[in-house]
């Protein structure tokens, strides 16, 4: 069994007003150096495999299909095998 951890964040060029938003928030709390906030989410799979190129693969069509929007987002994920 493999567990998949995905992260889903907006393009660069797509503006991001809840990152917008956030960095405002923090800077009210006095955190001045802070930049450029982005938003994305967190996704956690498990895939029941132990053919690690399965998971990926399954993995990689999850992402493609519906977890994240082709046309504004990009993900990444990783792969750890873990017992079932």
């Amino acid at each position: 069994m493999f567990q998949s951890r995905i992260v889903v964040t907006l393009r660069k060029s797509i503006l991001d007003p809840q990152g917008k938003a956030v960095e405002q928030g923090i800077h009210s709390l006095g955190f001045l150096k802070v930049e450029d906030v982005r938003i994305g989410k967190f996704i956690e799979l498990r895939v029941a495999t132990d053919k690690r190129d399965e998971a990926e693969r399954i993995t990689k069509e999850a992402c493609q299909k519906l977890l994240a929007n082709p046309v504004m987002e990009d993900f990444s994920y990783t792969l750890e095998q873990v017992k079932g």
